[in-house]
């Protein structure tokens, strides 16, 4: 009997959905990115689940063919973290926005971060809210202008890969929208990484902030002789301000916290309440 090889193509995961970008959106080539990524890993759409939050990038779910959860503006990570939690078979994946997950929702990445459960997060930074029509995020460069500080920013600038770093988070990697295969296989690797995976995309708004020839510019790919086990090295790539260094700054495999809690449940199904009670006897 011969056997039938179905080829994947990223297509199958493309849902009927068309993208509402602006046009020339670095999310355009986040999604392209995705697809790639998921297809390369053969991944079943029943069994992956997008979860989101609010914002421009946000929209991921929609124009995907898996499971999607588009919920509210911030809490990405509360429902990923549920969803892994009550279903470890399922491929969780959580995406969203510069102000989703470093402003609203910051307070979330640091308990998802610590626990170290196996979801992936893509965050879609453009420095800038686009959604609501171009006020500053948290990853806004110190003085950058806007409608809503017309003085210029007097915050300082949010550095996501050394939190993450300093989040003891076990995968952070940096990818750039214009360079799609590239971002693939950073999504592919932490999408196959267990634990909690942390992915920051450099994906320009051209309609607010566009920030293409810049990032064209700054973009710079990790060496391959750099010991992504050493977190002191990370650091020093992530403190970089003249570069923007991509590629994958630190990886380590340790147990995740839905791994301990299914060896919890094991444990407890074989404890002896009777021989535990003898001590107070």
């Amino acid at each position: 009997m011969t056997q039938t090889i179905i080829n994947i193509t990223p297509k199958d995961y493309k849902s009927e959905v068309k993208p509402t970008w602006c046009p020339g959106c670095g999310d355009f080539g986040v999604l392209n990115a995705a697809l790639r990524g998921l297809a390369n890993l053969k991944l079943a759409t029943d069994q992956t689940v997008v979860v989101s939050g609010i914002g421009c990038s946000s929209r991921f779910p929609h124009f995907m063919k898996t499971f999607g959860f588009h919920s509210v503006h911030g809490r990405a990570l509360p429902v990923a973290q549920g969803l892994k939690m009550s279903r470890p078979d399922l491929n969780v994946i959580a995406v969203g926005g510069d102000g989703d997950f470093f402003s609203i929702g910051a307070g979330h990445l640091i308990h998802a971060a610590l626990r170290n459960i196996d979801i992936t997060v893509i965050v879609m930074d453009n420095e800038i809210y686009g959604l609501t029509k171009g006020q500053t995020s948290p990853t806004s460069p110190h003085g950058h202008v806007t409608k809503s500080t017309p003085y210029g920013l007097l915050a300082s600038q949010f550095n996501p890969i050394a939190t993450a770093l300093s989040l003891n988070v076990s995968f952070v990697a940096r990818g750039y929208s214009a360079k799609p295969k590239d971002l693939a296989v950073l999504i592919e690797r932490g999408i196959k990484h267990k634990g909690f995976s942390f992915i920051q995309v450099l994906s320009p708004c051209p309609t607010f902030y566009n920030t293409f020839d810049a990032w064209d510019e700054a973009i710079t790919p990790i060496s391959e002789e750099h010991n992504r086990s050493n977190k002191g090295e990370a650091f020093n790539l992530a403190m970089e301000t003249e570069k923007q260094f991509t590629g994958i700054f630190y990886e380590e495999e340790r147990l995740t916290m839905d791994q301990a809690a299914q060896q919890l449940v094991q444990e407890t199904k074989e404890f002896n309440i009777e021989q535990y009670m003898q001590r107070y006897a």
